[in-house]
């Protein structure tokens, strides 16, 4: 009798840690029955950390919360990161590591021009999913995606896409009949530029260009030129630190003439560090814009509350708005699946089923292979005002226009 409970109980053992083997077990690459495995590489270090850091620190929070609430189907997300500083070749390696060593279910918000150019072809043909890019670079765009680029889910705007809207914002604007345009020698630079000849073409606009060494910190010559030109309106095609550069080397040069810039600095603590040019007010700076936390009341939309409460350390940063967003975009994918096998493909199937509505925006629709990103934006204002209580400056975008089609903000 003893022998045979002896017996039982080994039994039950054995069964009990197979279970518990089981519950471990993937059920499809990064799906286990109580996890789901993503991740990203994204400069948290070096020059870039400043955006790195909140992006990342809103998707882990977005995440957080969702865990907190009982997870998907079950499963809790689990993120892993690396710090790739902004390194093409640093963040290969490192996103080989996630689908390959790390067995990630997905990439969530893949971050920065030089990785996402560099993983590109890689990530097509492992057909892994990609949920929002932190870039906006040409590739990224397709109407009708196949095969392993159907596996890429683009939020933001991509490049082309904005340059359009810069040359609309001026045309509608300003009536600007001649624009200048500084833009860098790289993806997103030639990216806008590609945008802003399609549509200048289009609305008879004549054009003076002038291209930029991303590197350089003198862009004098190059400012100089459009000022001499009386150009009507100049668009800086450009992010941050160039972007930074251009806009000094305008103030500099004695420029008058509105000037516009992408979405990706329309940020306050970029709009900082050209502040003391804002404040001299010589010309009105703009900015695109696809996020917008105010409704028409000029409340805070739903969406912004749930992420100032969940990350309050970067309330106020456009940058964290942008990790929120793309964890937004991933966790939605996921409860269209719901219940159902959690598979890549069930997983492409359920992002292409109906649009994405972006808790801080428009909605962005994958459906019939379309990988277009945000085509809708809104136009802020930089402006500088003196708080005489903290006896100080404070900079900040204002809402000059809301989020509109190229269409209606051309009056087609």
């Amino acid at each position: 009798m003893k022998r045979l409970l002896v017996l039982l109980l080994s039994v039950t053992f054995v069964l009990t840690l197979a279970a518990c083997g089981r519950e471990d077990e993937e059920t499809f690459r990064g799906v286990t029955d109580s996890t789901i495995k993503v991740g990203n590489t994204a400069a948290t270090s070096g020059g870039f950390a400043a955006v790195g850091v909140p992006f990342n620190a809103a998707i882990q929070g977005y995440f957080d919360m969702v865990n907190d609430a009982g997870g998907i189907a079950g499963r809790k997300i689990e993120f892993i990161h690396y710090d790739d500083e902004f390194s093409g070749s640093q963040g290969l390696t490192y996103t080989t590591q996630l689908v390959e060593d790390d067995r990630v279910f997905a990439l969530v918000g893949h971050f920065g021009t030089p990785t996402v150019g560099a993983t590109r072809s890689y990530l097509n043909s492992v057909g892994i999913p990609r949920v929002y890019y932190a870039t906006g670079i040409s590739e990224l765009f397709n109407r009708e995606a196949t095969g392993g680029a159907r596996a890429s889910f683009p939020v933001q705007p991509i490049y082309d896409a904005e340059g359009e809207v810069m040359v609309a914002r001026a045309y509608a604007e300003y009536d600007a009949e001649t624009i200048g345009v500084i833009y860098t020698n790289a993806d997103d630079g030639r990216g806008m530029l590609t945008g802003i000849v399609a549509r200048a073409a289009d609305l008879g606009i004549n054009l003076i260009t002038r291209q930029v060494d991303p590197t350089s910190t003198d862009y004098s010559a190059a400012a100089g030129a459009l000022v001499d030109a009386d150009v009507d309106a100049i668009i800086v095609a450009a992010n941050q630190v160039p972007a930074e550069v251009a806009v000094k080397a305008l103030h500099a040069a004695g420029n008058e003439k509105p000037v516009f810039t992408s979405y990706v600095n329309a940020d306050a603590s970029w709009l900082a560090n050209v502040g003391a040019e804002v404040q001299d007010g010589l010309f009105d700076m703009y900015a695109s814009a696809w996020v917008n936390i105010f409704d028409e009341d000029d409340n805070f939309v739903p969406g912004y509350l749930e992420f100032a409460e969940q990350v309050p350390d970067y309330a106020a940063n456009a940058f964290a708005m942008a990790g929120w967003i793309a964890a937004h975009f991933f966790v939605v994918g996921l409860e269209r699946v719901g219940e159902e096998e959690l598979t890549w493909d069930s997983y492409i199937e359920a992002m292409e089923s109906a649009p994405i509505e972006n808790p801080m925006g428009g909605l962005v629709d994958y459906a019939n292979g379309a990988r277009v990103g945000t085509q809708s934006m809104a136009l802020l204002l930089a402006t500088a005002t003196y708080d005489d209580d903290e006896e100080e400056w404070v900079y900040e975008w204002a809402t000059h226009r809301p989020i509109d089609t190229i269409s209606n903000i051309i009056g087609d």
